[in-house]
């Protein structure tokens, strides 16, 4: 498993997670990562950062360091259970595409991180923008289906 971050035009670090991701483990990964990130693309503060629903994203921990961090950019809070609002699973199933095609395939773990690391940074110019550009679309797609399923 692993952790990712990407705007409109960047991607950010590729994270590999060893074990299960708890409150405490991403706070690290929060403060390590996302923040150096926030700060080099989103340098003008008005950067946003979305996440899921996921526990280890709604600990106490990742919420207290979000609103700390709130001058530096905005924590966009995502209804739960809403799905079709995550571009990132998109994005995730299309290095995953990518990684499947290599040849010769990934055959251990470090081969298969580097495989995605690799795939990640190569994702064409412009490949980014077509999903957060949706982001209207899905966000009315889910106001008239009412918070129901959407083709997203």
């Amino acid at each position: 498993m692993v952790w990712d971050v990407c705007n409109w035009r960047d991607v950010g670090p590729l994270i590999r997670l060893e074990t299960t991701l708890t409150g405490g483990r991403y706070l690290s990964i929060l403060s390590d990562h996302l923040h150096s990130f926030m700060s080099i693309v989103h340098s003008d503060e008005l950067g946003q950062f979305k996440q899921d629903n996921a526990t280890p994203h709604a600990s106490r921990v990742a919420t207290k360091w979000l609103q700390e961090h709130s001058s530096d950019f905005t924590h966009f809070h995502r209804p739960p259970k809403s799905p079709e609002m995550n571009i990132i699973e998109d994005i995730r199933d299309a290095l995953l595409h990518a990684v499947e095609k290599r040849s010769p395939s990934p055959r251990t773990s470090v081969h298969l991180l580097t495989a995605q690391q690799d795939e990640w940074c190569e994702f064409p110019p412009g490949y980014l923008q077509t999903p957060v550009e949706s982001m209207p679309r899905r966000s009315a797609s889910l106001l008239r289906a009412r918070g129901g399923p959407t083709r997203y």
